[in-house]
């Protein structure tokens, strides 16, 4: 059953090729009823998810267990005051309840912000009083539960704290009470564009920006899933994304359930690429999802070696894929890696959809719900091949969805971004003769050198065909000849020696491929780089201690 039909129309080629897409949904659009119910309705013993942890324990829930559970967890919400409107917290990593707790919340019309279990109480605190949460659920892992009742026992508006499969003192035991809940919903009345989820950024260059959706973001999904990533009716798909993240929504639950697809849960907190491997040749997944860094370590651990005959479909985002990784792949699967990128602010913007002819490490071309162009500084649209910053011009015959509604109590942030009706990413990129988009970095993050702009992915990506390299990061340092002097920071793979001969051989492998003006001044060679708890490369701390 794919309902996603639904909710659309959708425009193809005479090879099937998706060419374009608008949003067609009732006013009081909501993916908890009008998705996770209707399934339960018409295709009730269809699996929605496939759960196992390290353990081995293992949980399958149908659609209609998904939507008995998110109607009695919507209840408990109710019991507690929890109502239209309301912001609540929800840490529940790759745990089960994740998956009937949002659709609970969905149907109540409150706005769930999820978040990852790494934050502090500092962290929490901040979330709690820019988004004026007033409820909380949490994993029974770790020491979640005791921060965040610590938190709500400061001046602020939490008041409520759930925990799941752990009674804690001073919070309410989830499980407990939803065992106990009635099973039947009473629809509340919800409106599409209203608000219904806030994930706060990483927080790369600053404090973690508030961003908020609305009930339509699930539906900007569907093409995330159908065409970029490749879910089929009644296959299993695996995201590689803990639930506190945006990467979440867009291959864990909505996209994938429009679709009829199941979603594959590996409930783990240390990363093993032979470990996840094994799940996918277990559970025959049937389409993939990771950042380019999962990648990286499956090839390293051989993925021929696993009988991974019933993927049908790989694809990557979160950070720029290089050419090495994406030729590896192919050499171990037969699979071509489908690059995307999108933002936690939108959904899908550039892809390698189905059916199209990828370019090795290109973005690929614009989906069809957005109008994307390259610009400079002064908005001017830049020719083929000239570097600059990615841009979303609005639909001239139609609203635009896919993108997020404000930055939640910073609307001079939001007001920023959409500079006279343009939509400004703050990525930067180059399109070639054929229409296909290469990414080169942030904006913030591009390098001024002897008057060249030079993006740091640009050398980052031949540093990893260096077989002793397996994490870098390229940045610019001040040098009063050059302006900026490229330096590269390095992490080797185990078992490498750390010396002036490797900085050299590495320092010299990359110059003899690249341009003069590219040419790395500077390498050092770190155990590790400073990250956010999104595991992403804190830039900003390199350039402020070298």
């Amino acid at each position: 059953m794919q309902l996603y039909k639904n909710f659309c129309r959708e425009t193809l080629d005479q090879n099937g090729n998706l060419i374009d897409f608008e949003l067609d949904f009732p006013q009081n659009y909501n993916f908890g009823y009008d998705v996770v119910d209707k399934m339960a309705e018409l295709a009730p013993n269809d699996t929605a998810v496939v759960w196992t942890n390290p353990e081995n324990e293992e949980k399958i829930f149908s659609f209609a267990d998904i939507s008995k559970l998110s109607n009695k967890a919507a209840n408990v919400f109710k019991k507690y005051g929890i109502g239209k409107g309301d912001k609540v917290l929800v840490i529940l990593k790759r745990n089960y309840e994740y998956w009937y707790v949002a659709p609970a919340l969905h149907k109540l019309g409150a706005v769930i912000i999820p978040a990852t279990n790494l934050l502090t109480q500092d962290d929490i605190s901040y979330r709690v009083d820019t988004a004026q949460i007033k409820a909380a659920v949490c994993t029974p892992d770790g020491e979640t539960a005791e921060d965040i009742i610590a938190v709500a026992a400061q001046d602020n508006t939490l008041e409520t704290v759930f925990v799941a499969r752990r009674k804690v003192e001073g919070a309410i035991d989830f499980t407990a009470e939803v065992e106990k809940a009635d099973a039947a919903l009473e629809r509340v009345d919800t409106h599409a564009e209203e608000p219904m989820v806030i994930y706060f950024t990483s927080g790369t260059t600053g404090y973690p920006k508030a961003v908020e959706h609305n009930h339509t973001y699930t539906l900007g999904h569907i093409i995330t899933a159908r065409y970029w990533q490749c879910v089929r009716e009644n296959g299993l798909h695996l995201t590689v994304a803990e639930t506190g993240w945006a990467k979440a929504s867009w291959g864990k639950i909505y996209g994938q359930w429009l679709c009829g697809c199941a979603v594959m849960v590996y409930d783990f907190d240390k990363f093993s690429p032979g470990k996840l491997l094994r799940i996918i040749e277990k559970y025959r997944v049937t389409s993939f999802c990771a950042p380019p860094t999962v990648y990286r370590y499956f090839v390293k651990k051989g993925m021929n070696k696993y009988d991974l005959s019933a993927l049908e479909h790989i694809s990557t985002a979160g950070e720029a894929l290089n050419t090495e990784v994406f030729e590896k792949v192919y050499e171990q699967t037969g699979l071509h890696l489908m690059e995307g990128f999108g933002q936690t602010e939108a959904v899908l913007m550039l892809a390698n959809l189905r059916g199209t002819k990828s370019k090795p490490g290109s973005m690929g071309k614009p989906t069809p719900l957005y109008d994307i162009h390259i610009v400079d500084e002064k908005g001017k649209e830049l020719n083929a091949n000239e570097v600059g910053e990615i841009v979303v011009y609005p639909p001239k015959d139609r609203k635009q969805y896919g993108i997020f509604m404000t930055y939640f109590g910073n609307s001079e942030l939001y007001e920023k971004v959409w500079k006279n009706g343009v939509y400004h990413t703050g990525d930067t990129a180059y399109k070639d003769d054929d229409g296909y988009y290469w990414y080169v970095g942030r904006l913030d993050d591009l390098i001024k050198t002897r008057g060249f702009r030079v993006g740091p992915f640009e050398i980052e990506n031949v540093l990893m065909q260096h077989p002793d390299v397996l994490e870098c990061a390229v940045i610019g340092v001040s040098d009063k000849d050059r302006g900026q002097a490229i330096k590269a920071i390095v992490k080797l793979i185990d078992g490498v020696s750390c010396d002036r001969h490797t900085e050299a051989e590495i320092k010299s492998f990359c110059n003899r491929q690249m341009a003069s003006y590219k040419w790395i001044q500077y390498l050092e060679i770190v155990d590790e780089f400073p990250k956010t708890i999104s595991g992403k490369i804190m830039r900003r701390e390199l350039c402020r201690t070298s």
